[in-house]
């Protein structure tokens, strides 16, 4: 079929909305018309090529819509129903039979490989396949998905504000909830406070940390961070976060890192107190090996978290439900745009202006 997409042509190039050829469902898929998507920084990493992933591609990983045709073999989804798009996992390896799909070993290949799980993409544009992202490639009107990708929600919640539930916003969530598991009335630190960072901080709230410190060098974004439940802040730029954090509370116990920055993930871990806990979300910064030593001599568990360590079909619902009891405002990060105002909402984000944009379609 012909339909719409936002196409990723060459590194650094802006978006262009285009023609492009979606193929029809196989067994185990299906399609689904696009309400939604939000934008991630690892879809502005691939555009700008931070992240090796083949061009030309159809970008976008945080698709929300309703579901218009399934294939063979699908039975748990229907036309019509309402859907969130993640991430891409097998279902066969050791990882995604023990319930872990966020371990998947096809985790890279079936996310940032440009193919669907047989080898192929359901998007062509004169004569050649557009890679497809996270299996998903949300940027279109319509696009094609393994069921396994595919969180059946309630109808009658808003499609426009699901979109935001797809990646960033619950990975720094299911980050807190999961793998770090702060006790009640701990000290717990988050360095940067996007999308990922303001989703641990509405979990560290929520499981009652003392100390929630917020740390960033964007203004606005601390002082959204106070009304999700940042107890204390540090303007990175004006003032040293370990010196402070050191100071102050002789060290945190728990800490995530959602920048990416190889200097802010060393100040994350230099900030811990003994025995402390930290995540980083996102990318893992080269260490030395004097960084190493410090790690072991605090005896500190570090570990790379990949998706928040989320199960989207149960944990997309949970939130949803936290989100209608006041436990989970995130509705308060979001921003939305025109589908053809696309590269302003990427302008938008990278300036930090905007904390999640989600495109709406026509």
């Amino acid at each position: 079929m012909n339909i719409l997409a936002a196409v990723t042509h060459r590194r650094g190039e802006e978006f262009k909305i285009e023609r492009v050829m979606l193929g029809e469902p196989k067994a185990n898929e299906v399609l689904v018309r696009i309400v939604a998507s939000g934008i991630c920084q690892s879809d502005i990493n691939v555009q700008h090529q931070k992240y090796l992933f083949p061009l030309p591609a159809v970008l976008g990983h945080e698709g929300a819509g309703i579901v218009e045709k399934v294939g063979k073999n699908v039975y748990d989804l229907q036309p019509g129903d309402h859907v969130v798009l993640g991430y891409s996992y097998c279902g066969e390896c050791e990882a995604c039979r023990e319930g872990k799909p966020f371990q998947c070993r096809r985790h890279y290949e079936l996310n940032f490989g440009g193919k669907l799980a047989d080898g192929t993409s359901r998007f062509r544009q004169h004569g050649r396949d557009l890679a497809m992202f996270f299996g998903q490639s949300s940027f279109a009107e319509m696009t094609v998905v393994n069921e396994k990708n595919v969180v059946k929600i309630d109808p009658t919640f808003d499609l426009r504000l699901a979109a935001a539930l797809a990646c960033g916003i619950p990975a720094g969530f299911g980050t807190v909830l999961h793998q770090l598991q702060p006790t009640e009335d701990s000290r717990i630190a988050v360095f940067g406070t996007g999308a990922v960072g303001l989703g641990a901080i509405m979990a560290a709230k929520l499981l009652k940390c003392k100390v929630i410190v917020a740390i960033d060098i964007v203004d606005h974004r601390l002082a959204l961070a106070k009304k999700l439940g940042a107890t204390h802040f540090i303007r990175a730029h004006l003032a040293d976060p370990v010196e402070i954090l050191k100071r102050t509370f002789d060290g945190i116990d728990y800490a995530i890192d959602s920048t990416g920055q190889a200097s802010v993930g060393r100040q994350a871990f230099r900030s811990m107190a003994v025995n402390g806990k930290l995540a980083y979300v996102g990318e893992f910064p080269q260490l030395s090996v004097a960084d190493i030593e410090e790690i072991r001599k605090n005896h500190l568990t570090v570990a790379e978290i990949v998706e928040g360590n989320n199960i989207l079909k149960t944990f997309i619902p949970y939130l949803i439900d936290l989100y209608r009891q006041g436990e989970f405002p995130f509705d308060k990060l979001v921003r939305y745009y025109p589908w053809e105002e696309i590269n302003q909402a990427v302008a938008d984000s990278v300036s930090g202006f905007t904390i999640k944009p989600v495109l709406i379609m026509p």
